[in-house]
């Protein structure tokens, strides 16, 4: 929904509907996937998982008291674009330990850290066109994660590889 709107796809006006979705969905439900990745043992489901959901925590609070004038985000543009700019090297940190993982998984950290390039570079270089391309990234790596989880439960409902994910 936020990369529709990057992407120039829906109004800038839709973003407050991102808030509840990036609190319940991307956030809280993250973390605790995150937590149970923990508890398996899985490093990177649990950094990435706990990692995006406070991310997307960040981002609907940063709208959320923002939009209700409790911070003054007046100028704050460049460095919300250098926090997506972090970002993006933290998701590239993680994408170099997926060439070990599936090449779904691959192809969905690709895109994520290529789209928070865009979308920082955008807005720290004031650049419309370049958070515009991250929004199309960004569509992008939604529709292979909305693929991404349909497979994993279609697999695993199925007990075998129904939906191919290209494993490693």
């Amino acid at each position: 929904l936020l990369s529709s709107i990057n992407a120039g796809l829906l109004p800038a006006a839709g973003e407050p509907v991102v808030i509840p979705l990036a609190m319940a969905f991307g956030g809280t439900a993250q973390i605790i996937a995150g937590i149970m990745e923990f508890r398996t043992g899985n490093v990177f489901g649990a950094t990435a998982f706990t990692s995006y959901g406070a991310f997307w925590w960040w981002f609907a609070l940063l709208i959320l008291l923002g939009n209700n004038k409790l911070l003054d985000l007046s100028g704050a543009t460049p460095a919300i674009g250098l926090c997506l700019l972090l970002w993006g090297v933290f998701t590239l940190g993680l994408w170099i330990s997926t060439f070990r993982l599936s090449r779904l998984v691959f192809l969905i950290f690709l895109t994520l850290w290529i789209a928070f390039f865009l979308l920082g570079g955008g807005a720290v270089l004031g650049n419309p066109t370049l958070h515009m391309l991250g929004g199309w990234v960004g569509l992008i790596c939604g529709a292979l994660a909305m693929y991404g989880s349909f497979a994993i439960v279609t697999n695993a409902t199925y007990g075998r590889e129904v939906a191919p994910v290209g494993g490693r």
